[in-house]
């Protein structure tokens, strides 16, 4: 925490007091002199204002893989990013969608929004946005309509390794441009979330499309978000970045450019600390001031602080669209058979694992729709902690032998998974090791093999090369269609530049045809009927081990006002310039 200072201090070298009592002179005795000295001290202190705090440092348990909007999704990223940036659209913390860079989201009354064919046959849309006035880089170039045309350029480009690749490539059919703000969206289908950008980040074509159009196969590593993140040109938000040291800290001060009400802090800086014990030490040692709860302690960790030491912060406890599971990669054989997948499920005390850790607080997951979404299918497929169940399966997909205690299968080979997790985070360390003891329970082994968060984001799952299971957690915007987790176009592959998050693998046709119908047929009952398909086929597939609904907990100090979770994918820093600062 950053100290109060500014105030006056007084001087030490007070003459004696003296007064008058009867006839003559005398010293006051010492003790009064010292509390004449004391009011003049506490008057002084009323009177001089104390300084405000001009410094924010906040603590968070991930370091970023890399700081380029569109490549490699992970919420430390997205949080840093939202202090530096405004997407066009986003959902508030009342899950509305709501313009940021925008003036106003498409509209049929206004006339924003209107059908139109599409090449082939069919009905599309033509949606129209503007850039809000005064938009500008950090370096005074003003946010426009050739930036819009550049990031689709790129985005389109399967060599950029743009996690939203489907976006560009197979949803906007092309764009048009009015002036400098106002551009139309060509969508290819008449879609439900038609209002939305979500996905779409603007990037500098001033300074980043010669960057890309030099070598678009290694654009992710050259852009300038890599090689220069503290040019100003690739900042648009109330702060830019002014120092970087990869993996442990970045330093941000306000943007001159920034068009918005101004921010409270001369100076964020961002730390690094990818050890949740260490992450806790360093707040009640003063060295941070805030622990976010979308990138921050666990919950346990935060409950126990709280007990211990609730009168020195704040803690805003959020519900949210947080899946933690188990991704499971069904390239590996033993995986690929939904049988063993199945039994992998059965074999977990879940109930017991969030009673005793979680304190109940995060309720067991058997889909990745929250129930806090209202496309929550009550009745979707439910696996219940059943050993008997995961041997009975185990036995029937031919793992009937013993090494060990080690289940084996009749070519002699172990059923021995290895597991992966963000190293450093204790509460995943700690379930992590809680599901190893119950896989032993039912002969499978699990080894553990963990990574620090910026790689197991930036190139493990990315680029699929975890060799059997990996525990994360998903974070979604409400009503959020998960098709670039579940379809097979979504499949990380070098020949779409690692583009998609179906980390997987899956392949399944009708669940594409779920997904795809569900962008297009709105009327609410024939929707909910597909949203209730997708749970169904989720939770018979088992593409990932859903383990529970994760509620999260910002740590903050009580001077901080105006932070508000939202409990979605948007973090609470895209409204940082309504922060601000009690002296």
């Amino acid at each position: 925490m950053t100290p109060i200072s500014g105030a006056r201090r007084p001087d030490a070298r007070f003459p004696d007091i003296t007064g008058t009592a009867g006839p003559g002179p005398r010293t006051l005795p010492v003790w009064a002199g010292l509390w004449v000295l004391l009011l003049l001290l506490l008057l002084l202190l009323l009177t001089v204002p104390a300084a405000a705090r001009d410094q924010l440092t906040i603590g968070i348990s991930q370091y970023p893989s890399t700081l380029h909007p569109a490549i490699d999704d992970m919420a430390a990223k997205s949080y840093v990013l939202a202090l530096t940036r405004r997407p066009l659209t986003a959902y508030d913390a009342d899950w509305k969608l709501v313009c940021l860079l925008c003036t106003a989201l498409p509209s049929f009354d206004q006339g924003t929004a209107v059908e139109e064919p599409v090449a082939g046959g069919g009905t599309g849309l033509a949606v129209t946005y503007t850039i809000r006035p005064g938009a500008t880089w950090g370096d005074g170039v003003p946010v426009s309509t050739d930036d819009v045309l550049f990031t689709y350029q790129a985005g389109r480009d399967p060599r950029s390794g743009f996690d939203g690749h489907d976006l560009f490539q197979r949803d906007i059919a092309g764009i048009t441009v009015k002036d400098d703000r106002t551009f139309t969206v060509h969508l290819a289908r008449r879609t439900c979330e038609y209002q939305s950008l979500g996905g779409f980040d603007l990037l500098p074509a001033h300074l980043e499309r010669r960057v890309f159009e030099a070598d678009p196969a290694a654009y992710a590593n050259r852009t300038l978000y890599q090689t220069d993140p503290t040019n100003p040109g690739l900042w648009f938000g109330p702060y830019r970045i002014v120092s970087v040291e990869v993996g442990s800290h970045l330093v941000l001060e306000p943007n001159p450019s920034w068009w918005g009400p101004p921010p409270a802090f001369r100076r964020i800086v961002i730390r690094a600390i990818e050890n949740s014990a260490a992450l806790e030490a360093a707040l009640l040692a003063g060295d941070i001031d805030l622990i976010p709860g979308e990138i921050g302690l666990p919950l346990d960790q935060a409950l126990a602080l709280e007990q211990r030491q609730g009168g020195r912060f704040d803690i805003l406890y959020k519900a949210g669209l947080f899946f933690e599971h188990v991704d499971v990669n069904l390239d590996q054989p033993a995986l690929a058979d939904v049988r063993v997948r199945r039994a992998l499920l059965a074999a977990l005390d879940r109930e017991t694992l969030s009673r005793q850790v979680f304190g109940g607080r995060q309720p067991v997951a058997d889909s990745l729709v929250s129930p806090l979404d209202r496309m929550f299918d009550p009745d979707g497929p439910r696996v219940h902690f059943d050993p008997p169940e995961a041997n009975r399966l185990l036995d029937q997909a031919g793992w009937t032998g013993r090494s060990g205690g080690i289940r084996t299968n009749a070519a002699g080979d172990k059923l021995s998974l290895t597991v992966a997790t963000t190293a450093g985070n204790r509460s995943r360390e700690l379930v992590e090791q809680v599901l190893q003891a119950q896989w032993r329970q039912v002969g499978i082994e699990a080894r553990i093999e963990n990574q620090p968060a910026r790689v197991l984001f930036g190139q493990t799952l990315r680029e699929r090369r975890f060799a059997g299971l990996a525990m994360f957690a998903w974070i979604s915007a409400p009503e959020n269609i998960p098709r670039s987790l579940l379809h097979s176009s979504m499949i990380p592959s070098a020949a779409n530049g690692y583009s998609g998050q179906n980390y997987p693998g899956l392949a399944n046709p009708e669940l594409d045809r779920v997904l795809d119908d569900l962008e297009v047929v709105c009327e609410p009952k024939a929707n909910r009927a597909l949203w209730a398909r997708l749970q169904q086929l989720y939770g018979t597939l088992l593409p990932s081990l859903p383990l529970y609904y994760r509620a999260d907990a910002t740590v903050k100090p009580k001077w901080l006002s105006g932070l508000v979770p939202t409990g979605h994918q948007e973090p609470s820093s895209l409204w940082v310039e309504r922060w601000t600062a009690a002296p």
